[in-house]
């Protein structure tokens, strides 16, 4: 760092994101990407909106909006897009964390909202999940934080069901719950149409995962009129043209064409559980996972010993060294014939 930064970041911690090789062929199972590729119709208007790349964008992103409200139900006045999820994230910190309204997180989850937390010098609490990965629902009730909840959650791909929010939303009345929902389109239930019933919930997604936008960068958020109003008043004053033209257009026309985004997920769930099967065949320990990756741990082998001769064998996934969760693997969820290559390759290592 310079001697130039502020003091008030001397404590930061950056994020770390997954590895993107560029000097090696890799199947690429370390950062949840979707294994299709997007819409047609998606690059079809992504295309023919680079041809205007001269002027800005649509700030208030009407045609975008209107697409949304048409496949998810709800209002216009509901919803807000950002250039990715990460973005709308900073600003659910932005708008409702300060020091009479500090964050609540589990200890095992999504690593950038602590890393937002600090950012946003926002006072936190962690809360560490059961032994078994699961939230202890009774320990985010009445506790007068804003609450971040990744659901299902990551690494874990566990999801908690809707009355568990339920409980969670109506113990905190006077703070917003962010229910963080990038992998919800792989087996858990959405939040979306509580935020009809609960003027505290904040519903984040992301077109990254499920609709194979990552490059983009396309999220968004839906809450009530009043948070949603919030969230554009900090999205004015940083950039009112966060999300490109090309990225908006792509946007549209992956909601336009949500059958093919709907059967791509449903390949993923069955590419899922076909690999979970063989995992366990080899002794592997996995959580239940609703999400686009597997969340596994071998009895015998570190999870960098696993990590490490996978790599060496061309196959990426991610490796977290926290002490709780050093000995499991983040495997994101590819094509069929990449988990086959998986399960070949780690049944050599483990010597079966």
């Amino acid at each position: 760092m310079s001697r130039f930064l502020s003091s008030k970041y001397d404590e930061l911690v950056p994020y770390v994101p997954g590895e993107q090789p560029k000097d090696r062929r890799f199947i690429k199972l370390n950062t949840n990407e979707s294994p299709f590729p997007p819409s047609p119709l998606a690059v079809k208007y992504a295309a023919e909106a680079a041809r205007s790349c001269q002027l800005y964008s649509d700030p208030e992103l009407s045609s975008l909006t209107d697409a949304f409200c048409a496949v998810y139900g709800v209002s216009p006045s509901s919803a807000v897009f950002s250039n990715g999820s990460d973005d709308m994230l900073n600003y659910a910190f932005m708008c409702f964390c300060d020091g009479d309204h500090p964050a609540a997180f589990a200890d095992i989850t999504y690593g950038l909202y602590s890393v937002l937390a600090d950012l946003n010098r926002v006072p936190y609490t962690v809360i560490p999940l059961r032994d078994d990965f699961t939230i202890d629902v009774g320990d985010y009730c009445g506790t007068d934080h804003t609450i971040f909840i990744a659901n299902p959650n990551a690494p874990t791909g566990i999801a908690l069901p809707v009355i568990e929010i339920e409980r969670i939303l109506a113990t905190n009345p006077n703070n917003v719950v962010v229910v963080d929902e990038a992998y919800v389109d792989f087996g858990a239930s959405s939040m979306l149409k509580l935020t009809e019933k609960y003027d505290n919930l904040l519903v984040v997604g992301t077109f990254s995962k499920s609709r194979s936008l990552a490059g983009a960068r396309l999220g968004y958020a839906c809450a009530s009129e009043a948070i949603i109003a919030d969230i554009n008043a900090i999205r004015y004053s940083l950039n009112p043209y966060n999300v490109n033209s090309m990225t908006l257009a792509a946007g549209i026309g992956s909601l336009e064409d949500d059958e093919y985004n709907r059967a791509n997920c449903s390949v993923i769930i069955e590419n899922r559980e076909y690999a979970a099967e063989e995992l366990k065949k080899l002794g592997f320990t996995l959580t239940d996972s609703k999400a686009n990756f597997l969340f596994a741990r071998h009895p015998d082998f570190s999870g960098e010993q696993i990590y490490s001769r996978l790599r060496e064998k061309g196959i990426l996934v991610r490796h977290f060294g926290s002490e709780r969760i050093k000995d499991y693997n983040r495997i994101t969820v590819g094509t069929r014939g990449e988990m086959q290559e998986l399960i070949k390759c780690l049944k050599e290592i483990i010597g079966q």
